[in-house]
């Protein structure tokens, strides 16, 4: 909970990253309350009041993988929807000639690998650009810990992390008030 917090202050890339790797341990944990607090709690070595919290946490979200029908797969609506407000970002950026011009420049170098990575990951036809981004970069995260493809993780990260952290960048200055996207 106080690294989801954390991460979601200083970077929502990093936050919906993590929490995609959290609904996939609850998965693994297959949501027992048990497996969670052994696996999950007990290390954190945390006085009695703060586990239960933490507990708590866990099992909200294990409960809205449930309610969302995603105890198999798929992720939270909560992160779709911050992946549609990043591609929003994107797109506005993509518009605005004088703001956007690092970003634009950034995502050129990356357009030319979308249609590999479209054709690798994203199965859905209307899957925005932002979405096939993180996706890629998550689908790298899970061959590192498998140790699986070095080279194909390191292409992908090295195309698609340049343009998330702009677009980070970018999101959080708009949160903070420091960018004003409406600004003629």
């Amino acid at each position: 909970m106080d690294i989801a917090q954390q991460k979601r202050k200083e970077n929502i890339a990093e936050y919906i990253l993590y929490l995609w790797q959290l609904e996939d341990l609850l998965r693994a944990l297959q949501f027992s309350p048990e497996a969670i607090y052994s696996t999950l709690v007990k290390p954190r070595k945390l006085d009695t009041q703060h586990e239960q919290i933490l507990l708590a946490w866990y099992m909200d979200i294990a409960n809205l993988l449930a309610q969302e029908k995603k105890e198999q797969s798929g992720h939270l609506d909560h992160t779709l929807h911050l992946i549609h407000d990043l591609h929003d970002l994107h797109l506005r950026l993509m518009q605005q000639q004088e703001l956007g011009e690092d970003y634009r420049s950034r995502y050129a170098l990356l357009a030319q690998h979308l249609p590999a990575l479209r054709s690798r990951l994203g199965k859905e036809s209307d899957m925005s650009d932002t979405e096939l981004c993180f996706r890629a970069l998550y689908a790298a995260m899970l061959y590192r810990i498998k140790g699986d493809g070095e080279k194909a993780v390191a292409d992908t990260i090295e195309v698609v992390s340049p343009v998330i952290a702009t677009l980070t960048d970018y999101f959080h200055k708009v949160e903070k008030g420091e960018i004003d996207l409406f600004k003629e």
